[in-house]
């Protein structure tokens, strides 16, 4: 929904041919355990029900079910730029102190909690030409068992996480997240269970 002209013409770079993975990005990982395998619908976060209630148009994205796309060099500096940008710009501070309650979900402007900053990557990634069915809100668990925020950019070398809390792009099972729930891939409005999310190849994941 933020594609223009120009951005169309550079999502036809990021897709182009040569596959091109942050250096040294999960070459641990076996190629069956670099992308996760998504399972039945479930829940939505009430912070993201609230925030689709109050812009419908964000959560109203149906995508046909495809093949996550490749990614070109440039297209990873993208990437790269839009993570640690944001990262840069935004002040982290809890729902409570910004606002009052807890749950708010919401483009920051200067400060902002997890879902914020991940709010934010997304829209500046589309707005860059990348497609929403691959720009995913995941929900994780973090080793001390506090619940997280992170997006998923789906490609051909796997699944790979943006975090507020890290400036390198990481191959999700070279994180240390037990990784629960994200949006679907053909649906903005609708949350799927991540079926291989805890399992032992994720180092530190809750059991």
């Amino acid at each position: 929904m933020f594609m223009t002209n120009g951005s169309r013409a550079f999502k036809a770079l990021i897709i182009a041919v040569a596959v091109l993975a942050p250096a040294h990005a999960g070459l641990s990982a076996p190629q069956s355990l670099r992308s996760m395998i998504t399972g039945a619908v479930t829940s939505q976060p009430i912070g993201h029900y609230e925030f689709c209630k109050a812009l419908p148009d964000e959560c109203s994205i149906r995508s046909r079910p495809s093949v996550p796309p490749k990614v070109t060099e440039h297209g990873w500096n993208v990437i790269r730029d839009i993570n640690a940008s944001v990262n840069h710009a935004i002040i982290p501070m809890t729902d409570a102190e910004i606002y009052g309650r807890e749950e708010v979900w919401a483009y920051p402007v200067d400060l902002g909690d997890c879902e914020d900053f991940v709010l934010l990557k997304r829209k500046k990634l589309m707005e860059a030409g990348f497609n929403a069915a691959d720009l995913l809100i995941t929900v994780v668990r973090k080793p001390d068992g506090e619940g997280h925020a992170v997006l998923t950019v789906r490609t051909q070398s796997g699944d790979f996480v943006l975090d507020n809390l890290n400036d390198d792009v990481k191959l999700w099972t070279d994180t240390r997240y037990a990784f629960l729930k994200r949006q679907s891939s053909t649906d903005t409005g609708r949350w799927v269970t991540i079926e291989n999310g805890t399992s032992d190849v994720l180092v530190g994941a809750l059991q």
